[in-house]
């Protein structure tokens, strides 16, 4: 069914989850009270906005995919810039928590791309994918075919809790206590449209990393961040979590502050709806340069800050999902295809072992890998995304996540298979080497698409790294690069 076919909705209506229905029809009908003036810009704004519909620039009439300036088709000379209409194409934007996904998702993911996009999916820096010139008319049925496969838009953007990440090695990280997987789930969908989550100044982003010694949870950049840690109690071992607040980066960038230093797990759901609590009372909401919760704890001090939000806590009233979700915790979250092997890497070819040398993840699971499938500027094709779905059903159980460096990871791939998995990869044009190096650069849209933008990121990204190839690969230096606005 294509972008024109108007029944979406009555297909997929006992598919999708009742209450997310519901509101994906509210939005339906604000869009026609919009296009008859009945809504304000301001409110419909926010409206979209917490539904991940974005608008996007058209500057030119023109836009950089990394390797040219392409042409622009778009409805008239007023959607150019900054100043673009609110029904031109824009952007919608689609919330991946901690970056799981299976393969019916990556497929409807690719029909949406190729119906309604420029045939690109694109991974963020926050484990999401965007889909560009999306005109608003469309994104209710899109909304309805990824609720469908269990996939929201909901506060992907706006003034809400974002995309909540995680490292994409948890459960697979020799240096990890257990795995956050099942905890950073468990906060997603408990933040999610909660009433204390719903009066902020401006975005809200929490993450969890499975272990203090690597940064790829990157939570001392977050306004609310977990770290993996146990100790023993009574001959017991508990689990529990460094806990940080008032991360970020922008114009003011700060390190996160150190709240508790172990917060037990059965603590993290009420913890957090204490400091949204907090913050949606206290924080700054007039000035929007300073209505991120780092610049509350900067002006009363973290003491004072954690005083509040502890006071906050023992007047919380019990909610069951605080402990709901603790079970699954001790589950084994994700379980290997095939049987572990082994790899005889000596009688690989020399290109092989060089993508081996920079896209592989050792496991703490003897005879498993976690293979990196590096996208250059985060963009994946249709066709590409299709087959990624069929690759990942060949040689695991849907175990692929989308990473902060904007690249796909592929978890539990026996060792044996990879020759075979990197000459399929290969075939599609995902097999590019140096995940991790200086030649694996992150970059925002900028102005591309972005209205705010005042650089062209992605070509400078696409230009850093061609420039910096050759030298950066015969080293393999890990590093983390990205160019921004």
């Amino acid at each position: 069914m294509k972008a024109s076919n108007k029944n979406w909705r009555e297909r997929l209506l006992g598919q999708m989850p009742p209450k997310l229905a519901e509101e994906i029809d509210h939005f339906q009908t604000e869009i026609e009270l919009k296009k008859q003036g009945k809504i304000d810009d301001r409110i419909f704004a926010e409206t979209r906005l917490r539904r991940g519909a974005y608008g996007q620039r058209y500057d030119n009439g023109q836009r950089h995919d990394g390797i040219e300036s392409r042409k622009l088709e778009y409805p008239s000379d007023l959607t150019k810039g900054p100043g673009t209409m609110w029904d031109a194409p824009g952007m919608l934007r689609i919330k991946i928590p901690f970056g799981g996904l299976n393969a019916h998702q990556l497929e409807v993911m690719a029909e949406l791309a190729e119906e309604y996009s420029d045939n690109i999916a694109h991974v963020t820096t926050r484990q999401d994918f965007q889909l560009h010139f999306i005109h608003i008319d469309d994104t209710p049925d899109i909304m309805r075919r990824l609720a469908a496969v269990d996939i929201t838009t909901r506060e992907a953007c706006g003034n809400s809790v974002r995309n909540v990440t995680a490292c994409p090695y948890a459960g697979v990280c020799p240096d990890a206590p257990f795995d956050v997987t099942p905890y950073a789930k468990a906060c997603a969908y408990f933040l999610l449209g909660h009433p204390d989550a719903q009066d902020f100044g401006r975005k809200f982003k929490p993450a969890f990393s499975g272990c203090a010694q690597h940064a790829c949870g990157l939570t001392n950049i977050h306004d609310m961040g977990y770290i993996a840690q146990v100790k023993t109690e009574n001959g017991q071992e508990k689990r529990g979590f460094q806990f940080f607040v008032g991360g970020g980066l922008g114009s003011v960038p700060q390190n996160a502050k150190l709240f508790d230093e172990f917060l037990p797990e059965e603590e993290m759901l009420p913890m957090a709806q204490a400091v949204c609590r907090i913050f949606g009372r206290y924080g700054e909401k007039k000035d929007r340069a300073r209505a991120r919760i780092k610049f509350l704890i900067k002006d009363w001090g973290i003491e004072k800050f954690k005083e509040e939000v502890l006071k906050e806590r023992k007047v919380l009233k019990t909610d069951p999902k605080w402990s709901a979700f603790l079970d699954e915790t001790r589950k084994e979250y994700e379980t290997p295809l095939k049987a572990p092997s082994e790899l005889d890497l000596s009688v690989q070819s020399d290109e092989f072992k060089n993508w081996y040398k920079t896209n592989i993840y050792h496991q703490r699971q003897r005879g498993y890998k976690t293979v990196t499938i590096a996208l250059p500027l985060g963009d994946i094709t249709a066709d590409q995304l299709r087959r990624l779905a069929d690759l990942v059903r060949k040689y695991t159980h849907d175990t692929i996540r989308t990473t902060v460096e904007q690249n796909f990871v592929i978890r539990w791939v026996s060792e044996s298979d990879l020759p075979s998995l990197y000459a399929e990869l290969k075939k599609v044009g995902l097999a590019q080497p140096g995940a991790g190096t200086i030649v694996d650069i992150t970059a925002c849209p900028g102005t591309d698409t972005c209205k705010l933008g005042i650089s062209s990121s992605r070509g400078l990204a696409e230009s850093c790294a061609n420039d910096w190839g050759s030298r950066a690969m015969s080293s393999t230096r890990r590093c983390r690069i990205s160019t921004s606005r």
